[in-house]
């Protein structure tokens, strides 16, 4: 009965089922783990980090990663010039980041988002940053591409502005040698709203890691469907050997010109139409 298993066309469906289905099962649970990386980024960058942590050396938490990303980082130097960056939405409100190169003893220069104001970019409104030597204190943040959210990636901005915050952005800018990073101060002065630190790409319960929740479903459908059609086309394949074992299945009209009978009939036929034309041409006329 199970013969049929054995033939070249069900070896061909069994190699692919017995591939597929491992295949799928690594996919969806591949898929699966990068949504808990997801989940666990999300869960360590909304819990508060302690009130009392001491500010680290900006140099001692580059490169910004996952676990530095948002730490409290503390650079000495001078302010030199000042940049704004427009349309910066903060709650619910379109403005613009007051944005102040830091440079620092090291002899680099860091980005420093001193605060947010509300409405159109304005070089009057922002407020001046302090002379002298400082100190600054703020949240540590990846550099900007032009894929970030928020970002005004457009281009054609006038002088004194800026659409992407990053070292790539602001090295044909300024002479400064820069950190691939920037600070954003919590307890800004001058009237400012503190910008709150962001999470680092690729992280978090965003867009993408919902789309990978949905491919882990895909992907174990995918393996239960392969299972299903197998065991279709397996049941199909048994119910009709069974039917042709119990005389269910239709016979195929046989083939009379094979038919002794058939032959045997129909020549005496043809004999005698042979006969009666040469009795009829033998005839004499009258």
């Amino acid at each position: 009965m199970h013969r049929f298993l054995l033939t070249p066309r069900w070896w061909g469906i069994n190699v692919f089922v017995a591939l597929a289905v491992p295949v799928c099962l690594f996919m969806g649970t591949w898929q699966l783990g990068r949504f808990e990386d997801r989940v666990d980024s999300h869960r360590e960058a909304t819990e508060g980090r302690p009130a009392a942590e001491a500010a680290a050396p900006l140099e001692s938490l580059l490169p910004v990663d996952k676990k530095t990303s948002g730490r409290l980082a503390s650079a000495s130097g001078e302010y030199a010039e000042q940049l704004l960056v427009p349309e910066r939405r903060l709650d619910g409100r379109t403005g613009f980041y007051v944005l102040t190169l830091l440079r620092t003893d090291s002899g680099k220069t860091v980005p420093v988002v001193r605060g947010w104001l509300p409405g159109a970019a304005d070089a009057s409104r922002a407020p001046a940053a302090p002379t002298g030597r400082v100190e600054v204190t703020g949240a540590l943040q990846a550099s900007e591409s032009a894929t970030s959210k928020g970002v005004y990636a457009e281009g054609g901005l006038p002088a004194g502005q800026l659409g992407v915050i990053g070292a790539a952005s602001l090295v044909n800018l300024v002479p400064y040698e820069l950190y691939d990073a920037w600070l954003t101060v919590q307890t800004p002065a001058d009237g400012l709203t503190p910008v709150p630190a962001q999470a680092p790409s690729n992280t978090g319960l965003d867009l993408k890691a919902f789309q990978n929740l949905g491919y882990t479903g895909e992907w174990f459908v995918f393996a239960a469907f392969v299972l299903f059609m197998w065991f279709r086309l397996y049941r199909r394949e048994v119910e009709t050997l069974r039917d042709a074992e119990a005389g269910l299945l239709p016979q195929a009209p046989a083939d009379r010109s094979s038919d002794p009978a058939a032959t045997t009939t129909a020549a005496p036929t043809g004999t005698a139409t042979a006969t009666a034309s040469t009795t009829a041409s033998a005839r004499p006329t009258e």
